[in-house]
């Protein structure tokens, strides 16, 4: 087992910045001036297997060379760690992966928060379903919900509960992210919180619970979501009337003509202004007129 210092030497052997101006070399010690190319890949695997061979804690002791400020000067460490996320992605590489994964979501409790976006960012590259949970707490963090929320999506395993049993807790900008999360993997059970949604004051809100429904094909929604896409607003009423367009698509795609057929005629009668004669014309072509 690699020791903490034994670490910390081979992250060491990360190459140094490149500097902006080779002529002065006092630009070297500041890491915020240079730029980073990397090692050759097949010199950075000789760097990265053996912290792979020093198993969770080696990783945990990469992990502990992090800053709290990304200021440049973990430059090597964070490199380490996202190289890390991708490699163990290969497909021999599957125990290795699942020590990795372990390790950073071991890291996730009690580090500072610009270290625990960081942690979830390659947790974002190489996680699967059995860290969702550890995961999904984090979107009850109104410092990190937005990091939590895009791991769980790129995971997909497991996210759409995490997202369900967060909603009721969250409000504002985080409640905004699981709506939109929602209608993005299309989870039919939270139609009514979409419809909850829609039905509310809050217009980004309304937007996004909008095109959820949309995306889901919801025919119950249609009322709702014609009702919401009447509003005088410029952008609000081109948005929902996009996600109008998109479930008379969806609804005619399943079979549901006379659902289609509504939004269609709605959208033709109603769109009288030149601005929305495109959306007119789709509608009037639609209706086969």
């Amino acid at each position: 087992m690699a020791t903490s210092a034994e670490i910390q030497a081979l992250v060491d052997k990360i190459p140094p910045l490149d500097s902006k101006d080779l002529k002065n070399p006092m630009l070297k010690t500041r890491p915020s001036d240079g730029k980073f190319t990397g090692p050759p890949w097949d010199e950075a695997v000789k760097i990265l297997d053996p912290i792979l061979a020093g198993g969770k804690d080696g990783i945990a002791a990469v992990v502990d060379l992090l800053k709290e400020v990304d200021n440049g000067e973990d430059y090597k460490a964070r490199y380490v760690l996202h190289a890390l996320a991708q490699y163990v992605c290969r497909a021999d590489k599957s125990e290795q992966q699942e020590f990795y994964v372990s390790a950073l979501a071991s890291a996730l409790d009690g580090r500072p928060k610009p270290i625990v976006k960081f942690l979830l960012q390659q947790l974002q590259v190489c996680a699967d379903g059995r860290v969702a949970a550890k995961i999904g707490k984090l979107l009850l963090d109104d410092d990190v919900f937005e990091e939590a929320a895009l791991a769980l999506l790129a995971i997909r395993e497991g996210a759409v509960e995490q997202f369900r049993a967060a909603l009721p807790k969250v409000k504002g900008k985080a409640k905004l992210t699981l709506i939109q999360d929602l209608g993005v993997l299309k989870d039919a059970a939270s139609a009514g919180a979409m419809r909850e949604a829609l039905d509310g004051g809050d217009v980004a809100l309304k937007m996004a619970a909008a095109w959820g429904l949309a995306n889901l094909g919801e025919a119950s929604a249609v009322d709702a979501i014609l009702k919401a896409a009447d509003v005088k607003d410029i952008w609000p009423r081109a948005q929902m009337t996009k996600a109008c367009l998109i479930l008379a698509e969806k609804l005619q795609t399943a079979g549901k003509a006379d659902e289609a057929k509504r939004i269609y005629t709605h959208l033709r009668d109603t769109r009288k202004d030149e601005s929305e004669s495109y959306v007119r014309e789709a509608a009037a072509k639609a209706l086969g007129g």
